[in-house]
């Protein structure tokens, strides 16, 4: 980690209350107020206009990626084909690649079409800028196909916006649950380390930081009890994205880059084999650089 950057230790018993609330449904002072001690809100407001604007206004859209994707041009998949979902916000959606191929939704279904030597057919219902109360309307859409398994990337938003994190976490559990109810496997990638941006500046940065890394753990809490599969982005990615922010991000150094994506997706793979049967010692060899 850089540094300037000192990781703001995570309280068990804050995220604790967080994801009980979140399964009571209950209000409580779990807001953005307690995480703002030692911190001038006026100072973090300024903080976050002056982000905005070196991150810019957004000039593109996500690559197209949905379709049919075969473990190789040389063989015949053998079975039928496997359905996998992609739900969440821009990062999901795969917002910063340069084309189809490197959005996450594709290099995961190339991985476990390789790995599974079988057809994947890939739906992505993610949103830019959509938050975690965004994924009811996802999961209407995406059950019409009936996926083997979903995978869902959110909350990003939902920090940047303020929004309570029992009310994200409780969104994202509900979402979880429908899935699972309907028999789809759910692999949940929880929120990045937002203070990995580097258009965030302290006192925003350490503030993002703090926020990100208790919705992640809360998220975590919430997938698991709800029968799907947590995977700690910022654990695994924090500080690989804070050291070289010009390989794992885009232009607008907000979203990640083809690489970024390709590292999410590598984090992400092994939890997506082993919701279909496939041994996780198979998900790195089997995925295809970016």
């Amino acid at each position: 980690m850089n540094p300037d950057l000192p990781l703001a230790p995570i309280r068990d018993e804050r995220v604790r209350r967080i994801a009980l609330s979140a399964a009571k449904g209950g209000g409580g002072l779990l807001g953005i107020g307690t995480a703002l001690a030692g911190a001038t809100i006026g100072v973090v407001a300024v903080q976050a206009r002056l982000a905005r604007r070196a991150i810019g206004p957004r000039r593109t859209v996500p690559p197209y990626a949905d379709g049919r994707y075969l473990p190789s041009a040389d063989r015949t998949p053998r079975g039928t084909s496997l359905r996998l979902a992609v739900l969440g916000d821009s990062g999901a959606a795969g917002l910063g690649a340069d084309d189809a191929a490197g959005t996450p939704g594709a290099v995961l279904a190339r991985g476990l079409a390789t790995a599974a030597d079988r057809a994947v057919v890939l739906t992505n219902v993610a949103v830019v800028g959509a938050r975690s109360s965004d994924l009811d309307a996802q999961v209407d859409r995406v059950l019409v196909v009936r996926p083997h398994v979903a995978m869902i990337m959110v909350g990003a938003n939902d920090v940047t916006h303020l929004v309570r994190p029992q009310d994200s976490v409780r969104h994202l559990g509900n979402a979880v649950r429908r899935l699972r109810e309907a028999g789809t496997e759910v692999v949940v990638g929880t929120c990045p380390d937002l203070g990995t941006v580097r258009p965030f500046a302290p006192p925003l940065r350490q503030l993002a930081r703090r926020l990100s890394r208790e919705l992640a753990a809360a998220q975590s809490i919430v997938v698991h009890d709800m029968g799907g599969r947590p995977v700690p982005l910022a654990k695994i990615l924090g500080e690989a994205f804070d050291a070289e922010p010009g390989r794992f991000f885009s232009a607008d150094r907000f979203h990640p880059s083809a690489e970024g994506y390709a590292a999410c997706a590598q984090a992400l793979l092994p939890e997506v084999l082993a919701a279909v049967g496939i041994p996780t010692e198979e998900a790195h060899p089997a995925l295809p650089s970016a």
